[in-house]
This record gives structure tokens, C-alpha cells and sequence, in this order.
């Protein structure tokens, strides 16, 4: 495995472990399919919302925030994604929210969790 894969495996682990910590409960990691990939889907335990989560990893600033790599085109397959997932497993009639969670790992580790992003 490569370092950047390696980095972002390390990101996901500690972000579905931050989520749980956080009243979430996680529904399913790395749902892929032909529209494009979420990461991790959770259910926001106490707004009763299912959330799916783009995690983005970073070990320095080269390329910025790591929000910043969500752009229109990522928004965009996510978009298809989620509405592939919702109807591959018939979710209707269910909040949902978007949300992406920054993992910093530059010295420590530090987790941004920016909400409701489209």
C-alpha cells in the first residue's frame, strides 16, 4: 500500500473512532460504487440523521485544508453516490446531511468536523 493510501486508511480509522465517540453510529465504510465513493455513512444519534462523510486526510499544508479537495467535482459524485446508496438499499422519507471531517496528522492529531456541507 502506499504511503498517501496508507495516510488516508489511518484517517478514516480515527474519524469512524472520533464519530463514535460522538453519539454516531456507523452504518457502513467505503460504499463504492460506479457513481463514485462515500467513505463512511453514520447515523447522527442524537438528531436522528443519516450522514454521509467524505474524510479527508492530511500529514502537512502543501495542498491546503483538506476541505478544499471537496470541490464542485467531488460534490458532484458524492451527489450521485448518495442517491445511488439511498435507493440500492430503499431509504426514503430519512433526514440526511453531508458532512466532510478534516484529519490533521502533523505531530498530534487533530479532527476538523465541518457539517451539513451541500
Amino acid at each position: 500500500m502506499y504511503f498517501r493510501q496508507e495516510i488516508g486508511k489511518w484517517g478514516e480509522n480515527l474519524a469512524c473512532q472520533y464519530l463514535q465517540e460522538n453519539n454516531y453510529k456507523i452504518v457502513e465504510r467505503n460504499f463504492l460504487c460506479r457513481q463514485g465513493e462515500i467513505d463512511i455513512v453514520a447515523k447522527d444519534l442524537t438528531k436522528d440523521e443519516l450522514v454521509f462523510i467524505e474524510v479527508k486526510t492530511r500529514s502537512n499544508f502543501k495542498y491546503g485544508n483538506p476541505a478544499d479537495a471537496v470541490d464542485k467535482q467531488k460534490q458532484r459524485h458524492m451527489v450521485q453516490a448518495i442517491r445511488y446508496y439511498l435507493y440500492k438499499n430503499d431509504i426514503q422519507n430519512v433526514p440526511i446531511r453531508v458532512d466532510v471531517l478534516e484529519v490533521y496528522i502533523v505531530q498530534s492529531c487533530k479532527i476538523n468536523h465541518i457539517k451539513q456541507i451541500l
